[in-house]
């Protein structure tokens, strides 16, 4: 196939493809609507290569383009009106600008909101020259806007109310670092506007003066999801009329926020709550989680990062397993949990699928082996920076009948050999480990070739392979595991340099 010559004055027909052979050109004859559906079934190079066969692809091809991505650098001005010109269908726009870079401006944008009236998504990044002007004359001319995210900007209160005055259908607004808004008492604040019924997911992230936008949350009644990460003040009084007045929160997620218990017993009153994440909020303490799962029995996910304060321990983990039976997912980082809570959540919990234990220092052998003994729905396992050994994978070995991964990080007294071993001895789960190799291991000239080897088939087993492991090989090993001494010496002095964990041996 190749390309049609205009040099010479072609008139024909712009979709004509010169066949060689005098071949008939079957894709001539199909329609542009389903020329557009296989265009958009490529990727975004293959698709601008797809551009340049010929006239008539490059037509289709910008009129079926829905997303757009653009360096939004302020020599992107003089670009505006052919880019919109080609893909005038684009419904999706992100805009991003290097932050050292000056951005474009409001006449940039609001020239972008004229040939772009059926947007419905937009995403800003680091266009520091737009102001509340200009988003409020965006906001005019694109109505139905249902997604807006702005990150690094320094438009401030009264762009955000232009926007949400302007578009009734808005959804999911997500605000990060967003500069323009002014500090203290002087703070407009935030409301939701038109978009008071339709404002399903509201995400805020560090945010000096984020309580600005407590009107707006409070006043969207339909409002499913609530993400607040690393914004500064008390944030209990405010969650406290947030709960009262938006009762259908299903997803709430806190990172590094100053709320305590009063907080938590606040959203324990949402009673349709299914997913919460408590990251790095010291001051929330088992009261507060006992509050939430005595209340919020739809509990399907939740995320604890204790933040080594210790602060919820076995005594909250067992209110959830005795008020939560429909959790599927629980991740514990920094928190420590005991054989007691472990095996609670095991009968209690009966649909837990997904489990990580991350960072504790009371998970070991034992734990692993009640988990095993336990969690008969349990599917994928996460360990990371754990004092577990080689016998915590042997136990896995025999437990847990549904379970397909196993992810092992920084564990120091997990082997290769041992993970090896798993893996061989359950041919159906896949087992990533990421441990160094045991110090002071025996091993030949020809062994250490083998152990390479080995390290090299867990890096590809991490990508959804299993090595090939001789059976032989791993029979050796767990004769070794069971009766050899040199291996399980090794293995206690790596926990007894792991710090409080020697209490698993």
């Amino acid at each position: 196939m190749k390309f049609p010559s205009t040099a010479d004055g072609d008139d024909g027909d712009p979709g004509d493809v010169i066949i060689p052979g005098d071949l008939p050109d079957f894709i001539n004859n199909l329609p542009d609507e389903c020329l557009a559906c296989v265009f958009q079934c490529l990727s975004s190079g293959d698709r601008k290569n797809c551009s340049l066969v010929c006239r008539r692809w490059l037509l289709v091809e910008g009129q079926s383009r829905h997303r757009l991505s653009l360096n939004a650098q302020w020599e992107l001005s003089g670009f505006i009106s052919s880019i919109f010109t080609r893909f005038d269908a684009v419904t999706k726009l992100a805009l991003k600008c290097d932050r050292r870079s000056a951005s474009i401006s409001d006449d940039a944008l609001v020239l972008i909101s004229l040939r772009c009236r059926k947007l419905t998504r937009l995403k800003l990044r680091a266009c520091r020259e737009l102001t509340d002007a200009g988003i409020g004359e965006f906001s005019k001319n694109c109505k139905n806007l249902k997604k807006l995210s702005c990150g690094s900007c320094n438009f401030g209160a009264k762009g955000m109310n232009f926007v949400l005055n302007n578009c009734p259908a808005l959804e999911e607004l997500s605000i990060k670092r967003l500069r323009g808004i002014t500090d203290g008492a002087a703070a407009e604040p935030i409301g939701p506007g038109a978009a008071a019924s339709s404002l399903r997911v509201i995400c805020l992230k560090e945010l000096y003066n984020g309580q600005c936008f407590g009107p707006l949350i409070i006043g969207a009644k339909n409002l499913r999801t609530l993400k607040l990460f690393r914004c500064s003040g008390d944030w209990d009084k405010l969650l406290e009329v947030i709960a009262d007045r938006v009762t259908g929160l299903v997803e709430v997620h806190l990172e590094r926020l100053q709320v305590s218990d009063p907080g938590l017993v606040a959203l324990s009153n949402c009673l349709n709550l299914e997913i919460l994440h408590l990251v790095k909020t010291p001051e929330c303490t088992n009261d507060g989680l006992k509050s939430i799962s005595e209340h919020c029995k739809l509990l399907r996910k939740l995320h604890i990062d204790g933040w080594k304060t210790n602060r919820i321990s076995d005594e909250g983990l067992i209110a959830v397993a005795k008020n939560c039976p429909n959790l599927q997912e629980l991740v514990l980082i920094g928190v420590n949990p005991t054989k007691v809570s472990l095996e609670k959540l095991a009968t209690g919990c009966q649909k837990l699928e997904r489990l990580a234990l991350c960072g504790s220092e009371t998970v070991g052998d034992e734990e692993i082996s009640c988990i095993a003994r336990n969690c008969v729905a349990l599917r994928k396992l996460c360990i990371k920076s754990c004092p577990v050994s080689d016998h915590g994978m042997e136990a896995l070995a025999g437990g847990c009948p549904n379970l397909v991964k196993v992810k092992v990080k920084k564990c120091r007294a997990v082997t290769s050999e041992g993970a090896e071993w798993l893996r061989a001895t359950r041919e159906s789960l896949a087992v990533n480990l990421d441990a160094p190799e045991p110090e002071n291991l025996d091993a030949s000239a020809s062994d250490s070739g083998a152990q390479e080897g080995v390290h090299e088939n867990l890096r590809v087993a991490g990508r959804n392979e299993r090595p090939n492991i001789a059976s032989g090989r791993s029979t050796s090993f767990k004769a070794r595991l069971l009766t050899g001494r040199s291996l399980v010496a090794c293995t206690f002095r790596r926990w007894s340099s792991f710090g409080g964990s020697s209490r698993n041996n």
